[in-house]
């Protein structure tokens, strides 16, 4: 459920919104005044009480307190899993994929049936290893860098792989990376 329907309902009572003190890294980890958070029981509430506003704020519903969420690039981070799927950050299946992009420093984007997703630089090379040329041969490291570049004849999964510069992420997925009162 996202954080703002669980919100709406359950009758809180008013208390301030939360800035500056969670975050989201690269790696889909949990930062807490940019310490990382440790405790299962502490990432499975937060993971379970995640979502976005109206705004393209992403927030934690601490019961009657929303935290927003600093996000070091994108919402979500999606991991591979044993067979190819796509997981989130948060354990959910990330759904179809619909687009993937390389950004400007090789990272690799993936637009999914949940939002956008920074894919974890782990998975990198499985990434690499199922990008194919228009010919369908394995792509080559000239061809990958051309595409980052702004090229194209690259493709993921029948998927084109295209060009996107990390300063147009937020914009172009609708999302806010620093939330601010």
């Amino acid at each position: 459920m996202p954080a703002s329907d669980f919100a709406a309902a359950v009758d809180w009572p008013e208390v301030p919104a939360c800035y500056g003190w969670l975050s989201l890294d690269r790696r889909g980890c949990w930062r807490l005044r940019g310490q990382p958070v440790s405790h299962p029981g502490l990432i499975g509430y937060i993971n379970s009480h995640y979502g976005s506003d109206a705004s393209g704020n992403w927030i934690f519903q601490n019961g009657p307190q929303a935290v927003f969420v600093a996000l070091d690039y994108t919402p979500l981070v999606l991991r591979m899993d044993a067979d190819g799927g796509l997981i989130t950050h948060t354990g959910v299946a990330a759904g179809t994929v619909a687009a993937a992009y390389f950004d400007e420093e090789g990272s690799v984007l993936l637009q999914t049936a949940l939002g956008v997703g920074l894919l974890d630089d782990r998975d990198l090379p499985a990434f690499v290893a199922a990008c194919r040329n228009e010919h369908g041969a394995n792509a080559v490291e000239d061809a990958l860098l051309a595409v980052m570049a702004g090229g194209s004849g690259i493709f993921w999964r029948s998927l084109p792989v295209q060009a996107l510069t990390r300063r147009d992420v937020p914009r172009r997925f609708g999302f806010e990376p620093d939330p601010a009162p």
